[in-house]
């Protein structure tokens, strides 16, 4: 005998009426006035931004409807749906993306008990699906009135973005205020992005440090956008307004994996592989102290000459960013000998190494320009900690396991030469320009150490300073010595760099590459 299911009675009217309410409610946010007094200042909302983020209808809002739970200080009668963060997945270029927007004009965008606990669902579910996560930070930091529950809220977020590193990637925007606890989840973030004029970053404020230590500064010289570019390293990229804001994003995420698991995208190229640059075979100055801009080199040799620089405010001795060769996302670390000669120093190294890292992690192909005279020197660098630094950058590309190819340019002296992805540290393939001087240190340096009695006792030091550095160029600081050892697997023209590269990528392909088992290692921090 069958069994009649009983049918299924509709939604009562009222229920669906206080559905629609309290969805109208959260994407009212904090009311009009709020929303106007935001455009006023030149942002958009919470709900504009991800909008525009993400590809056109495809964001999926969760917990739209959720309200904070705060009885004390008059809250229980101050209750908006949402609870000032949006939150959900969507896609990017069809690419599954899970992203919160704290929103502003509610309570300030204040992280509240249940706002966290939006934000940590959305982050359990990236790493579930394995997908990059983004977030909009527009926060006056943690909400008051919840005490220890918010406090704790934050902690929550950060074990998140702890796990999550190295397994996703995790994209930090910063499109208002960061302040207190609340920077430390962007800082351990991979990449983070500030826009200028309207955003703002630091542990303790302008008032608080007016108080303790008497110094007055403003909120943008203390951490607005351009100080965290340029002087702290704290944010990747400083751009004009919201709509550059995602618009990078969007980019960026186009050279990267879903996870660690993945392989990067594979963008269509109509650019030749063995297309030729006639114009690198007189980009290298003769001279040999004579500055030049090692990003003309990079975008010459990139497919369709494109390069998206990281961290170009910050440490510019050392460029790093990503391209693409034969159609393969790569990640590019290059001295720039136009700042401070290509000289490591400690920001460069640090700057280099965890990018160098990141691209590790997530099956990054490197491609690595190398024009290196040394370390910086100096009691600044010394006292500073150079060689714990500079240690981090060979720790980096020696632990690495992906395809590495090197290219040196031009000089690759002392310890720099080993650092910078030399055979000995397991790259893949080494190539010289005619013009590299590989050695211990330069020409003139090497005579003055080998020759100083001879030079000091000598009635004509200078014609025979200047002998003795052509004959120790000539049989030293070449290519042709480390080629014959195998440390450089060949002396190539600059026109063929973009060849090369991409026969070396093709070459690599399907690298496999281990390091011993452990726990983790104990990089120099």
């Amino acid at each position: 005998m069958a069994i009649k299911t009983p049918p299924v009675k509709p939604p009562r009217p009222a229920a669906l009426d206080l559905l629609r309410e309290k969805a109208q409610r959260a994407e009212e946010g904090g009311g009009r006035e709020r929303v106007e007094r935001q455009h006023g200042e030149g942002k958009l909302t919470a709900r504009e931004r991800v909008t525009l983020l993400l590809d056109e209808g495809s964001f999926e809002e969760l917990d739209k409807l959720v309200e904070h739970r705060c009885q004390d200080f008059g809250m229980a009668d101050q209750k908006i749906p949402g609870d000032g963060v949006v939150s959900g997945y969507g896609k990017i270029d069809g690419r599954l993306v899970y992203v919160f927007a704290q929103d502003f004009t509610v309570f300030g965008g204040s992280l509240s008990e249940t706002n966290a606990r939006k934000i940590c669902k959305v982050m359990d579910l990236a790493m579930k699906m394995g997908a990059p996560i983004v977030g909009l930070n527009d926060s006056g930091g943690a909400r008051i009135q919840e005490g220890v529950a918010s406090l704790g809220g934050y902690a929550d977020i950060f074990l998140r973005n702890t796990l999550a590193s190295g397994v996703i990637p995790q994209i930090s925007a910063i499109m208002g205020p960061c302040a207190g606890g609340a920077v430390y989840s962007p800082a351990i973030t991979d990449f983070n992005v500030m826009v200028k004029d309207t955003s703002y970053m630091f542990v303790t404020g302008p008032d608080v440090i007016k108080t303790v230590t008497h110094e007055e500064v403003s909120k943008e010289e203390l951490g607005g956008a351009m100080t965290h570019n340029s002087r702290s390293g704290v944010a990747h990229f400083a751009v004009d307004d919201d709509r550059a804001c995602l618009a990078l994003i969007r980019e960026l995420l186009s050279y990267l994996p879903a996870n660690n698991l993945d392989e990067p995208p594979v963008r269509r190229t109509e650019d030749p592989p063995d297309r030729e640059e006639a114009a690198l075979d007189e980009l290298i100055p003769a001279e040999p102290n004579k500055p030049y801009d090692m990003k003309r080199l990079i975008e010459a040799v990139a497919d369709d000459r494109r390069f998206l620089e990281v961290h170009p405010h910050f440490a510019a001795n050392i460029v790093i960013g990503f391209a693409r060769f034969g159609a393969r996302s790569v990640g590019v670390v290059a001295n720039q000998p136009a700042v401070l000669a290509g000289c490591l120093d400690i920001d460069a190294s640090v700057k280099g190494a965890r990018f160098v890292r990141f691209c590790d992690a997530f099956n990054i192909p490197l491609v690595i320009f190398e024009d290196v005279p040394g370390f910086l020197p100096g009691t600044a660098q010394e006292f500073g900690g150079i060689i714990r630094h500079g240690a981090k950058l060979l720790y980096a590309f020696a632990e690495a396991t992906v395809p590495k190819i090197t290219v040196i340019t031009r000089k690759a002296y002392g310890g720099a030469y080993c650092v910078m992805a030399s055979k000995h540290i397991r790259t893949d393939l080494n190539y010289a320009y005619p013009t590299a001087e590989i050695a211990v240190m330069g020409p003139e340096g090497a005579v003055n150490v080998l020759y100083r009695r001879e030079l000091a006792r000598s009635a004509d030091a200078d014609r025979r300073r200047a002998q003795k550095t052509a004959e120790f160029r000539e049989k030293f600081a070449n290519p042709y010595v480390a080629a014959d050892r195998g440390f450089v697997d060949e002396v190539i023209e600059p026109r063929h760099t973009r060849r090369k590269i991409v026969a070396g990528l093709e070459m690599t392909r399907d690298k496999r590459d281990k390091n011993p088992s452990k726990k983790h290692g104990n990089i120099p921090l």
